[in-house]
């Protein structure tokens, strides 16, 4: 399907995720985009969203709008993630029914799935269990994010359809040790205990719980890529008639928090001790996605986990140091 033409809203470009999509979009040739930054139009007020839609009448919805945080920030901000976050989903998904927008995908997270649902995590396991209590409100909205793009094509025929990215990192991340998800907290950690050494001695890095939980990590250009893949290829249809009401996004590949801290230490230079805080939470054991669907149509990740993540601090080095 050639979109090329048509008049894309990216929501949410501003952020890790959204700039990484704009970046593919343009490399892709789709120039023909609409953007706004938080202080141009809040994406919580649902009359400044239905105002926006009714005057750029934007062909094509992207939504990579969120906000978004590690174990810390989702646990103690509990409410807030809920809230923000259905209401941003909820006033972009409705303003472009009503505004009659062509195709619309709604980017989700792996969170979505069961703490304890079966490795490697189906498209199918949704909803099938109990989600980890620490990100619960983040997963109840990303959830409700999928459910209103598929009720809305069961109800209306809307393509609108949602794409599950597995762990994110790279360009633009977020470095906030108090918000940050795990991998670039890591980055900080490590960097600053490096710079920060006096004389002989090395500051040990804390990290929370065991070390023992498994997880994927997409380089989040990789990511960008596999959703023009899935603008020109999918539809809804594709998804909801098949039975599912997402896509995984992922490697397929995972390993452990602690192979990850030790893969970290070594690309910062880091030479000092890992010492693990086991009175802080795991959270989920295990969280593997199941990217069979979206490589039989043709899609396939290109940055391997080391490389991906030499970029990202070759990138901190530049633009947060």
């Amino acid at each position: 399907m050639n979109y090329k033409d048509k008049k894309i809203y990216l929501a949410g470009n501003g952020g890790m995720v959204g700039s990484a999509i704009q970046r593919s979009l343009v490399k892709n040739n789709y120039t023909n985009l609409i953007v706004r930054q938080f202080d141009e139009l809040n994406l919580i007020r649902q009359a400044d969203v239905e105002k926006f839609f009714s005057s750029e009448k934007p062909e094509i919805v992207i939504v990579a709008a969120a906000k978004v945080g590690g174990i810390l920030a989702n646990n103690t901000y509990r409410a807030q993630f809920l809230y923000e976050n259905l209401m941003i989903e909820s006033n972009i998904i409705h303003a472009a029914h009503e505004a009659g927008v062509e195709k619309l995908i709604f980017l989700g997270s792996s969170c979505i799935y069961p703490k304890l649902a079966p490795q490697p995590l189906k498209e199918e396991y949704l909803l099938s269990d109990y989600l980890e209590y620490t990100n619960e409100p983040y997963a109840l909205a990303k959830i409700s994010g999928i459910k209103l793009c598929e009720s809305y094509y069961r109800q209306y025929g809307d393509n609108y359809y949602s794409a599950m990215p597995t762990n994110l990192y790279g360009q633009n991340d977020n470095f906030n040790l108090e918000t940050s998800h795990v991998l670039p907290a890591l980055m900080r950690k490590f960097h600053e205990a490096k710079v920060n050494t006096a004389g002989e001695k090395i500051p040990d890095v804390t990290i929370w719980g065991t070390g023992s939980p498994k997880r994927e990590f997409l380089y989040v250009e990789d990511l960008a890529e596999a959703i023009v893949f899935l603008l020109e290829k999918i539809d809804a249809k594709d998804l909801y008639e098949k039975g599912i009401s997402q896509i995984n996004v992922g490697t397929g590949e995972d390993l452990t928090i602690g192979e990850l801290a030790l893969l970290v230490a070594d690309v910062v230079g880091f030479k000092g001790k890992i010492v693990y805080d086991k009175s802080k939470p795991d959270g989920t054991p295990r969280k593997l996605m199941d990217v069979s669907r979206i490589n039989s149509l043709g899609w396939k990740y290109k940055t391997p986990l080391r490389q991906g993540i030499e970029q990202t601090y070759a990138w901190f080095l530049k633009n947060k140091c």
